[in-house]
């Protein structure tokens, strides 16, 4: 919608007189508490930014679309991905994850990858990552992590010494730290970059069959990424390069685009995989399990006003449609609770009914009031269920599919702990120079780190997964071998 310009008003629709002088008493004041635009210009600006997100603070964000481009209705029933050709309207919301809304884009870090599919049937949300694993795989550890990745509660200074010692602490985060530490921890753009929904999720179709499933978006830019030296000095020249990037892009109608691809898994394949299909610190091999294509999207409009559109847009794992699912995953278990709730906190209870964030199918529930309820609030209708006043009602075509589940209740871990085979092989993947670059960068990050036996302990996990990287590694450190021992 165009916004016209006119005559300035109160936050209530009423005429201003003078937005240039406070009311006072005589030309000296004191000032008068009757002017109430004063008080009402001074109180919203003490409200103009809503608490920022706790991670993935700083973003970029652009609308687009997805087209389906292969028929895969044989795996699942939603409706935005029934037949070729069909066209759902997207909003993307990229981030970094660890620094602060005024950071540096630049940095070395994983990128959020966010994707708002606004459906027939309701929105979908598919909220990941540029990287196809994570740091740890219990929802339990993540608060922990992340305050590793914030400032130390006495310096206010980002704090190695807590990276590493949790990382060495929890060989899981082995496969996601080699890949961050490569030359994929700082992507050129955000538009040369892949985008994955990390977690294992599930697929129903219109039979009730069901099979795991894996998101791949591969840029159709290509990946580039940024070297080291240019990277911080780009940090210090433009922070805000991969944002400015991004809308200068669309701006010139140089539109950037994805294909989505698949990984399919049948339901019981997940009891004899040599891998825990849902530990979100491992992939599945594409040669057991091929890509599948999908669609097709691109993002080609700008937004009007980012923080109407991507500061308060609110994405959340748990934003399913029929035909897709969650699965048993443990840190997709927690997410599914977290991200919603955060939401609420940050933006309001409200949050879904803000025009970014709002479906296009019909909402039909019994939420009523909360701060900033601005929509009719329901209006007169039922808000209750069941009732017997022709209110809203349950759709028994909608539940969601089962899937077996055993063992006793507690605090289980995974039974799988090979967490050196797959950054192993990712190591033997990289050239002499790449492989170079990774353990310099390893190498300069853990200098810092006061304490060898963090050191030590870290180095004990590159050697594993293979010895030459934590020989590499152990001798840039000026460490003895056979201290790893």
């Amino acid at each position: 919608m165009e916004f016209k310009t006119g005559q300035l008003t109160t936050s209530w629709g009423a005429p201003v007189g003078d937005n240039q002088h406070s009311m006072t008493a005589g030309s000296r004041g004191p000032t008068l508490i009757q002017d109430v635009h004063l008080l009402e210009k001074l109180a919203h600006f003490n409200r103009e930014r809503v608490p920022e997100r706790v991670v993935h603070a700083k973003g970029a964000g652009a609308h687009g679309y997805f087209e389906v481009t292969q028929d895969v209705s044989s795996y699942t029933k939603a409706d935005f991905l029934s037949e070729v050709g069909k066209r759902t309207p997207v909003f993307v919301r990229f981030s970094t994850v660890a620094g602060e809304l005024g950071s540096a884009d630049t940095v070395r870090d994983p990128r959020g990858f966010a994707v708002k599919f606004y459906t027939e049937e309701g929105n979908y949300d598919l909220v990941g990552n540029n990287t196809p694993v994570f740091f740890i795989r219990d929802a339990i550890k993540f608060p922990d992590f992340i305050h590793t990745q914030k400032r130390h509660p006495q310096t206010h200074l980002k704090n190695p010494n807590a990276v590493w010692d949790f990382w060495s602490l929890s060989p899981e985060s082995l496969h996601q730290v080699s890949i961050l530490m490569s030359d994929r921890g700082i992507p050129a753009t955000l538009r040369h970059m892949h985008g994955y929904g990390s977690h294992t999720f599930k697929w129903v179709n219109a039979d009730g069959q069901a099979v795991w499933v894996k998101y791949h978006f591969k840029t159709e830019q290509g990946v580039k990424n940024l070297d080291v030296e240019l990277a911080a000095k780009l940090a210090g020249d433009n922070p805000d390069y991969h944002i400015e990037d991004l809308y200068n892009a669309i701006d010139q109608a140089n539109f950037p685009s994805w294909k989505l691809y698949v990984q399919i898994m049948p339901i019981e394949d997940a009891n004899t995989y040599r891998f825990d299909p849902f530990d979100v610190t491992k992939v599945w091999s594409q040669k057991d399990y091929p890509l599948i294509e999908v669609g097709r999207m691109v993002l080609d409009r700008n937004p009007e006003n980012y923080f109407a559109e991507v500061e308060q847009a609110t994405f959340s794992p748990g934003a399913f449609v029929p035909g897709i699912e969650a699965s048993p995953d443990k840190m997709l278990q927690g997410r599914l609770f977290a991200y919603a709730d955060a939401h609420r906190y940050r933006v309001g209870t409200n949050h879904n009914t803000l025009p970014i964030n709002k479906p296009v199918a019909q909402v039909n529930n019994n939420q009523r009031d909360g701060q900033m309820r601005y929509d009719r609030n329901g209006g007169n209708s039922v808000y209750y269920e069941p009732n017997s006043y022709g209110g809203a009602t349950e759709s028994a075509a909608s539940r969601t599919s089962s899937f077996e589940v055993s063992g006793s209740a507690g605090s289980a871990p995974y039974d799988n702990n090979d967490h050196y085979t797959q950054p192993g092989n990712l190591y033997r993947l990289l050239s002499a120079e790449e492989r170079g670059r990774l353990i310099k960068n390893i190498v300069n990050a853990m200098i810092p780190v006061e304490k060898d036996e963090i050191k030590q302990r870290q180095i004990a996990h590159f050697y594993k997964a293979d010895p030459e990287w934590g020989n590499a590694v152990a001798e840039g450190l000026g460490l003895r071998v056979t201290e790893l021992a």
